[in-house]
């Protein structure tokens, strides 16, 4: 039979290690928290973004190309001003980095002409007026209202959909960012 003194031992090592069981489990929610919190600021640098290799080119083209990426780069924008995440979203992210389920490259992503309007509000006045070339303003097109992405891309050249069918002697001179540009 046990005596008084074996059961409060027991009684101990039972109390003691729920204790250090708990402390362990808090420290490690704590850590967690912080960790994941550090993840989230420093994900809000656009350098970030090409820790991952996959991301590199992107980044390049967003830190030194010809590229529209580059133009918000020089306006104080960041990658996350145009690419909203969430934490769930960066997670899915980084599980499809970690396991390789992605491909290359990734998909373009096309961002609505209302999601552009909402910086580029001066659509009516300065775009349009900046782009009324003598032959043609590409931005006041016989095909409608377009969708911004048809021609502009952040990432890789832009290309003047109007070339399909028309030679226009502005195209030749846009910046290297336009696919086909002189250089």
């Amino acid at each position: 039979m046990e005596n008084d003194a074996e059961k409060g031992k027991k009684g101990w090592k039972a109390v003691f290690s729920k204790k250090v069981l708990l402390a362990a489990l808090g420290l490690a929610v704590i850590m967690g928290v912080g960790v994941g919190a550090y993840l989230v600021k420093a994900s809000e640098k656009p350098a970030f973004c090409a820790t991952c290799h996959i991301m590199q080119s992107y980044y390049n083209s967003y830190h030194d190309s010809d590229l529209l990426a580059n133009k918000h780069a020089e306006a104080d924008l960041v990658c996350h001003d145009c690419h909203e995440s969430s934490i769930a979203i960066q997670a899915e992210e980084g599980f499809k980095f970690i396991t390789g389920d992605y491909q290359i490259p990734l998909e373009k992503r096309e961002f609505s002409r209302e999601f552009c309007l909402e910086c580029h509000d001066d659509f009516d006045t300065a775009v349009k007026a900046a782009t009324n070339f003598e032959e043609s303003n590409p931005h006041d097109s016989h095909n409608g209202k377009m969708e911004c992405n048809v021609c502009h891309s952040m990432h890789q050249p832009s290309e003047v959909m109007c070339s399909e069918c028309h030679m226009f002697d502005w195209i030749d001179e846009l910046d290297d960012g336009w696919a086909g540009a002189e250089i």
